[in-house]
């Protein structure tokens, strides 16, 4: 099959959770193993970095792919979802998968795994796994998509795990408690191998504390191990003092990933580099640093507090949780304009009224309607805005509302465009802007 026809069909064949949420999700891990012993199980034929968290994972995956790359290591770098190309989700090196692998992996093993009845999810990850183990890897980092526990990346033996931060997200699927969510994020912990969690929580520490005793495993905190001192944004660049702590001694680290909430991403990434180098990878400080001032550059990531144009400034940020618009806020907090102009958009399987209740009443909203089936009605989001005293109106799609807000900026004001994953992906698509090539 051509590649959109093969892309066609895994859309229109197998449940995926972008489209039709919770319905997608299997809350077992039978039919990935299913496909790993189909495919010669080559998630045991891998030597992986297991990345797992509410917030924060994306970036830290792409941060230590970053830093494997340049230190001479072909790194494979599997996450989720993609933004634009669906092959954003499988890269070695920053390059996407080839059109011609998909297409060939997909017409090799259509009807083998039509007997299975996959899920989307489930289906990617033999992909990417296949992928990463016919190009001979040396390492891959693997990104969870959905929790943790029974997550199809959750087949893997990592040689180190890392889990960022934890909040509210997906809780109708992983519970409407934080120790419920910490629990499934949890599930990656394995026998024997160290653990890094980027944040010390004092209600979900415990339970990572407690799993990690049971499985004899080390587990360190990253913001125990390292501490910020100091940070400023410069020449485009987030440039970050960090204390090593074990050491006692400081290093600058200047990063292209400018939203602030990387700093937090970064003491996680920087604490599990430790146990890389026990585990006899050779990652020198040069490396990290130049790694970190080109994650864009060498990873393709996109959406994390991106630029997308001057006079009006307009920047797009993935953030779509409680945590997430937290520090989106936080954020716009830091930037110098005249007016805000909020693109805003959500799914229709959330609870949004936190949500809204953290967003600016100073700005004016274009609430706007994704192009996903998931994505609420912007008439029904402009009606939950307007009752919390967001001032605002409703598009149809994103581009009319980034088009509206650019008709009515000036130069000196700030469109923000965000609140859903997809609502980035569509701008991203309006400014023809693209993932590394294959």
């Amino acid at each position: 099959m051509p590649y959109q026809e093969t892309l066609d069909y895994l859309y229109s064949r197998l449940p995926m959770f972008q489209n039709i949420g919770a319905a997608a999700y299997k809350a077992n891990l039978d039919n990935t193993y299913k496909i790993s012993e189909l495919l010669g199980k080559p998630h045991l034929k891998l030597k992986c970095i297991h990345v797992a968290g509410t917030n924060g994972k994306g970036s830290s995956s792409h941060m230590l792919a970053a830093i494997l790359q340049k230190s001479g290591y072909k790194t494979g770098l599997y996450t989720s979802p993609h933004l634009i190309d669906f092959r954003e989700r499988i890269k070695i090196n920053g390059t996407i998968i080839p059109k011609k692998y998909v297409t060939k992996f997909v017409e090799k093993y259509k009807l083998s795994f039509e007997k299975i009845e996959p899920s989307f999810f489930e289906w990617t990850v033999g992909l990417a796994f296949d992928y990463f183990v016919a190009e001979e890897v040396d390492v891959a980092i693997i990104e969870v998509g959905l929790g943790g526990r029974l997550d199809s990346t959750n087949i893997i033996k990592p040689k180190a795990c890392l889990i960022t931060n934890i909040s509210y997200d997906h809780t109708n699927i992983l519970g409407n408690t934080l120790e419920k969510i910490a629990f499934e994020k949890a599930g990656i912990i394995k026998a024997g191998v160290p653990l890094v969690v980027s944040e010390f929580q004092s209600v979900t520490a415990p339970i990572f504390i407690e799993t990690s005793k049971k499985l004899k495993c080390i587990i360190e905190f990253g913001n125990k191990n390292y501490k910020l001192l100091n940070y400023k944004k410069k020449n485009g660049l987030l440039h970050a003092t960090i204390l090593n702590v074990k050491k006692d001694s400081t290093d600058l680290y200047k990063l292209d990933l400018t939203g602030t909430y990387q700093l937090k991403n970064l003491l996680g990434v920087l604490n599990l580099l430790d146990h890389l180098e026990k585990a006899d990878f050779s990652i020198s400080t040069d490396h990290i640093k130049d790694a970190l001032k080109q994650t864009i550059k060498l990873t393709g990531l996109m959406g994390r507090w991106q630029k997308l144009g001057d006079k009006p400034l307009i920047i797009a940020d993935t953030g779509h949780n409680e945590d997430g618009i937290k520090e989106v806020v936080e954020n716009l907090r830091q930037v110098t304009y005249s007016n805000l102009h909020f693109v805003f958009g959500v799914v229709n399987d959330k609870d949004i009224t936190k949500i809204l209740n953290l967003l600016p009443k100073n700005a004016y909203y274009y609430f706007v309607k994704a192009n996903v089936k998931r994505a609420l009605d912007e008439n029904e989001l402009k009606l939950q805005g307007n009752k919390l005293k967001l001032k605002g109106d409703a598009y149809s799609t994103v581009k009319l509302g980034i088009e509206s807000a650019k008709k009515s900026a000036k130069k000196n004001d700030l469109i923000f465009i965000g609140g859903s994953t997809f609502v980035v992906a569509d701008a991203l698509i309006l400014f023809n802007l693209k993932s590394n090539k294959s």
